[in-house]
């Protein structure tokens, strides 16, 4: 690629006679035909802050109405989710009352009907003491994990 010449038509920036007005590149705010140190007079320090300014504020909205679209978005989908888990709850319990009638039916031919539902209800109520107790002991287990007394401070 060659420099450019007077006789091409293209004067190198800076050089040759200024363009006549109405010419293209003359003060029509064409950087082409300004000379280099020309252009960056033009533009301040000031004008590229505030432009930078108005850049991050466009950015802090942009970014500010995405967060807020991803909330609704996230309450949407758990507002779902727990009524879909509530159903879920209460059919379960359904399913557990009849096995607990399938049971006592299923026992009263040898049982009698109050032997096969003692029995099932007896069953039942252990296993309700067993978990119960099992929560007991995590519940200790939470409570010494936050208490402020170290174990070798006894007295």
């Amino acid at each position: 690629m060659s420099a450019p010449s007077a006789e091409d038509g293209r004067d190198p920036p800076g050089r040759g006679e200024a363009p006549a007005s109405g010419t293209p590149g003359a003060g029509d705010g064409d950087p082409a035909g300004l000379a280099e140190d020309e252009f960056f007079v033009d533009r301040s320090l000031l004008e590229d802050v505030e432009a930078l300014i108005e850049d991050g504020r466009t950015y802090f909205e942009a970014e500010l109405n995405f967060q807020k679209t991803r909330a609704a978005f996230a309450a949407d989908r758990a507002k779902k989710i727990a009524v879909l888990g509530a159903g879920a709850v209460v059919v379960l319990f359904l399913a557990l009352i009849g096995l607990t009638v399938g049971l006592i039916i299923a026992f009263t031919p040898l049982l009698t009907a109050w032997g096969a539902t003692a029995l099932v209800v007896g069953a039942m109520l252990i296993v309700a003491l067993l978990m119960l107790r099992g929560a007991a002991a995590k519940w200790g287990e939470l409570l010494g994990a936050f208490d402020d007394a170290d174990p070798g401070d006894e007295a």
